[in-house]
């Protein structure tokens, strides 16, 4: 629309000055016709400082010219190129030669200004009207999408206070049974409910941490993070020995954290509950600590590396052989973006995944 409005004023433009170029180009016609006759006389080609001109035979060939520009299209009668005016005009006589004449003129000063100031104000306005029609459109498209999600958040927090209480009960009484003094096969069931009992856990804490996240306020303390990664791989023990995963450490002393405990042991938990539940059986996993930050890798199955810039995006999985409902990363990343941490991972779909958490 644009495009078509500032041509039709520019052609409007155009033919407002083409009968004040006619006249001049008249006057010009009468020059060369005094010329012409006397030509034996006076050679020189008459000029005008209102305008430059030019002078070509029928087969459009230059005969003579004052004309700034080097090409005219003699196909048109007026145009406007580099802020010029050309005016074309076939002669009746053939005056010196000549079967065209061009007269080029300065175009009126500003005359685009004020075709740019009415483009600029108009496509304003029209733009506006577009970015709240398209506002309202969107809020409506989104609408059904927005529903299914505020629906299964009020589906989580009621899912996570019926089992609390149970939870808490079933963890409790595995906790109190000394395994020692049980024959082998009774333990070895014991050992699995506790092994279930840790990841509906898990699972509770995570879609606790989910709904409660805006709730939740933070008290940070200087942690110890040697200490804390010890504490939970010894938590994972029995889910390690499920799967006869092997877990070797490389972890320095005296590395603390001014940060939430349980927050980082969240997120700590988030990466190795990953590590352990897309590994393979009798697979590895490597857990480093130094003062540049935490890798945790493992001989897992990966993930494609079209996909890794998706794997903090809430209810995302790749992997629906396992369970879960795709909140643990996320889950790390809105706890790295808190505390300003840097989680990068780098991954190969069978080769495995290694994450690492910077400060």
């Amino acid at each position: 629309m644009a495009f078509l409005y500032y041509g039709f004023e520019r052609n409007l433009m155009l033919q407002n000055q083409k009968e004040s170029l006619s006249n001049l180009t008249n006057e010009q016609i009468a020059r060369l016709k005094s010329l012409h006759v006397n030509f034996e006389k006076e050679q020189t080609y008459p000029r005008d400082e209102r305008f430059n001109s030019a002078i070509y035979d029928s087969s459009l060939k230059q005969i003579f010219s004052t004309l700034h520009a080097k090409k005219v299209n003699l196909y048109e009668d007026i145009y406007l190129e580099n802020g010029r005016i050309y005016f074309i005009k076939e002669l009746e006589s053939y005056y010196l030669g000549a079967r065209y004449i061009v007269l080029e003129v300065p175009a009126p000063k500003r005359w685009d200004r004020k075709v740019y100031r009415k483009l600029l104000l108009y496509g304003g306005l029209i733009f506006g009207v577009l970015v709240v029609i398209g506002y309202f459109l969107l809020n409506l498209l989104l609408r059904p999408m927005r529903e299914t999600i505020v629906l299964l958040d009020r589906f989580i927090k009621d899912t996570t206070h019926e089992l609390n209480t149970p939870i808490n009960a079933i963890l409790s009484n595995i906790e109190m049974i000394e395994l020692e003094t049980l024959d082998s096969a009774l333990a070895k069931k014991i050992k699995r409910m506790s092994i279930a009992s840790k990841t509906i856990s898990n699972l509770y804490d995570d879609l606790t941490y989910l709904v409660l996240s805006n709730h939740m306020g933070s008290h940070d303390e200087s942690v110890d993070l040697k200490t804390l990664i010890e504490e939970r791989i010894e938590y994972f023990t029995l889910l390690l020995e499920s799967k006869k995963i092997t877990i070797s450490t490389d972890l320095q002393e005296n590395i603390t954290l001014i940060i939430d405990r349980k927050k980082m042991a969240k997120l700590i938990d988030n990466i190795l509950s990953n590590a352990i539940k897309y590994n393979t059986i009798q697979g590895s996993i490597y857990l480093s600590l130094s003062p540049e930050g935490i890798v945790i890798q493992d001989s897992g199955r990966g993930i494609q590396e079209s996909q890794i810039h998706q794997v903090f995006e809430r209810y995302t999985r790749f992997d629906r052989s396992v369970g879960g409902f795709g909140i643990g990363l996320n889950i790390v990343w809105a706890i790295a973006k808190e505390y300003s941490l840097h989680v990068k991972i780098d991954s190969q779909a069978n080769q495995g995944t290694r994450v690492k958490i910077s400060w």
